[in-house]
């Protein structure tokens, strides 16, 4: 990336071309505008974002204590916000990504209202909100650089050559906001082409990396939630096929492809692949189905499967709704072969749904994948479906008796009662949960860390608390004590919500147009200047 200096040296260079033409183009506003503006299309933060995601996957993989965390967001503010935070409180944004979950979009940006997680949003609805998301970044790149080019101004008039070069060095070295994104396609919102079409778009919008999982894509549901349908490892890798195609057309060489399974929670699939000889993947597929063995025609009914397993012939339990059922306990075998499979065929980055936050159980499947393909990395989701409380300290609780203390004290089944709350379990299992992410990434293969749903149940939980005391007896000072003054004390950029919008930077953008004719915002009667 070239410095203010080279942007400005480039611009005069430009602007002197023109002559009187151009007499009143300064220069150094368009060197600012162009700093402001590094990222010109969204394929230029794709390419940007994977490098930064290929870097640190390569840094994981010389230390596993180096792992990438984000959290989940449904509107560009919530992004920006996050980002202006992780800066602030933290001086970089490195290793700290946005996560864009199809839940929800699901819930939050469907025309169609709030819908539960089965891929009935509109498709559309996801490269809009990556756009989004970026056009929000950006923004605040914008802002901040628009702040220091004030500094540099105001030391330049004020002489001051030692603060002058320090301003510049802070714009030259000026860390941007945007960070990869890793973005949820669902199943792919239809076949292979299907997959593929969205693909581009998402790609295009700015997505570096993409999430797809092994469901039936019309059957789809949340990972969470019972009735998962599964599909052959043939069409699961032919989308992976389509989304590394679009990466390629689009010269996002570096893209970065999450292979999501399913299987240890979904016991059904709808389709049985076709085997082209004995031990291939469809074999392989069938060889975990719930079948009974045929001794005679008799125990074939009309409209029956019927299968040859290990040279006999065996009928698929097929139930009511035409769907075919898994042997119980064989979810981790599925999915260890899910994982191997798909990084062998294209994937880059592995994502495990499991029921419960368990670095054992985790560390266990992720062992038997590294067997045969050593650099295994898993996302994982640091769900807010799990009760962390009560596993932890049922986690705590038997391991304490596996040890073999005494655990009278503790009912197992009642561990979320808040009488517990200051025992020494609970501080214990809090110490898990606090280091549950280092754990998982050195124990278990964990690259990275995200929490799919977090502003959905912070925005829950603040309005609450407002809304509880606004309407109530506090009235106006509920918001004052509960939002205002905690945003001033805290040094919250955005206590000062026109600026945020962009008041300040549009007031600039005239000065450059109109110069001392410009009609500004923020003059004296501007009542954000009570902020200081």
């Amino acid at each position: 990336m070239s410095t203010y200096q080279d942007a400005l040296r480039a611009s005069t260079r430009l602007c002197e071309t023109h002559d009187e033409r151009w007499s009143t183009i300064n220069p150094e506003y368009v060197a600012r505008l162009k700093v402001q503006n590094r990222f010109q299309t969204g394929l230029d933060i794709a390419r940007y974002t994977a490098g930064i995601m290929r870097r640190d996957m390569a840094e994981y993989d010389v230390d596993p204590s180096r792992y990438t965390q984000s959290l989940g967001c449904w509107h560009g503010f919530i992004g920006q916000q996050k980002m202006l935070a992780v800066k602030r409180h933290h001086g970089t944004t490195d290793k700290r990504y946005l996560y864009l979950s199809g839940w929800m979009i699901a819930a939050m940006r469907s025309e169609f209202g709030p819908l539960p997680d089965q891929s009935m949003h509109e498709k559309t609805s996801v490269p809009a909100l990556i756009e989004e998301l970026y056009s929000f970044l950006h923004q605040a790149d914008a802002r901040e650089l628009g702040h220091l080019f004030h500094e540099l101004d105001d030391a330049r008039q004020h002489g001051d050559d030692v603060a002058t070069r320090a301003v510049q060095t802070r714009i030259d070295n000026f860390e941007t906001h945007v960070v990869p994104i890793i973005a949820d396609i669902d199943a792919g919102f239809g076949n292979e082409e299907a997959t593929y079409l969205l693909a581009k778009k998402m790609i295009e919008a700015g997505a570096c990396c993409l999430q797809i999982e092994n469901q039936v894509s019309d059957a789809k549901q949340c990972g969470h939630q019972d009735g998962k349908v599964t599909v052959p490892h043939e069409d699961f890798l032919a989308k992976i096929n389509a989304i590394r195609y679009a990466f390629l057309e689009l010269g996002v060489d570096d893209g970065v492809i999450v292979a999501r399974t399913d299987s240890l929670g979904a016991g059904l699939t709808q389709k049985l692949p076709v085997s082209k000889e004995p031990g291939d993947l469809a074999d392989q597929y069938n060889s975990y189905l719930y079948t009974v063995p045929i001794d005679t025609s008799d125990d074939i009914n009309e409209g029956d499967t019927v299968i040859k397993q290990d040279g006999e012939l065996r009928k698929p339990l097929r139930l009511a709704n035409g769907l075919y059922r898994f042997r119980s306990g064989t979810g981790e075998d599925r999915v260890v072969l899910d994982c191997i499979t798909s990084l062998q065929h294209g994937a880059d980055l592995l994502w495990i749904e499991t029921e419960k936050p368990h670095v054992g159980q985790i560390a266990k499947m992720v062992d038997r994948v590294r067997s045969v393909v050593p650099d295994a990395k898993l996302v994982y989701n640091n769900s807010p479906s799990f009760n962390w409380t009560l596993n932890f300290r049922q986690q705590v609780f038997d391991a304490w008796q596996q040890e073999g203390r005494n655990v009278s004290e503790y009912d197992r089944d009642q561990l979320m009662d808040a009488k517990y709350d200051d025992s020494e379990l609970a501080a214990v299992a809090d110490e898990w949960t606090r280091n549950f992410q280092r754990d998982a990434s050195q124990q278990a293969g964990v690259f990275h860390h995200l929490i799919t749903l977090p502003t959905y149940h912070t925005a829950a939980l603040s309005t609450d608390e407002l809304a509880k005391g606004y309407f109530g007896e506090d009235g106006m000072l509920a918001y004052v004590m509960g939002v205002q003054r905690r945003e001033i004390r805290e040094g919250l950029a955005c206590v000062k919500h026109q600026d945020m919008a962009g008041s300040n930077l549009g007031d600039d953008h005239k000065e450059y147009f109109a110069g001392d004719g410009a009609l500004k915002a923020s003059g004296k009667d501007n009542t954000m200047n009570q902020f200081g």
